[in-house]
């Protein structure tokens, strides 16, 4: 006997990626040029100053042991400034075995300079635009 309950999820998978699908057709990807004062896009030459960018929330994966140098220095606050009496130790190696760290914040927008290439998407028939990522060759 057939299980129900896979023709009615299969049904609705195809539903639902239709819907998304159709959700998303209008939207299209440009590249631009961040000016500093608003965004350029190839396609639309005059100034676009109404823009947001994207802020993203990652999971990093580190999945190889890794070194980094150092100094260490100790007594600090819980601010890392250094308490009296604090000394700084000579050059430093220290091991990271493979692991992860939860929810690490990019912001994109602090790393942004004039004339650096960017891909955007229009947004609220082009009057705005949110730009995804800086674009490098």
């Amino acid at each position: 006997m057939a299980d129900p309950y896979k023709g009615l999820a299969s049904i609705l998978d195809a539903r639902i990626s239709g819907i998304a699908s159709t959700a998303i057709a209008g939207l299209s990807c440009e590249l631009g040029t961040f000016t500093g004062s608003g965004l350029v896009l190839d396609s639309f030459k005059h100034e676009i100053q109404d823009y947001l960018v994207a802020d993203w929330l990652v999971k990093v994966h580190f999945t190889l042991p890794f070194k980094l140098l150092g100094k260490a220095t100790s007594p600090v606050d819980d601010q890392g400034n250094n308490l009296p009496g604090a000394s700084t130790s000579q050059l430093t190696r220290y091991d990271f075995n493979p692991g992860q760290v939860e929810a690490v914040r990019l912001e994109l927008k602090s790393g942004l300079r004039a004339g650096d290439r960017v891909l955007a998407v229009p947004v609220n028939g082009g009057r705005e635009a949110v730009i995804i990522c800086k674009v490098v060759s």
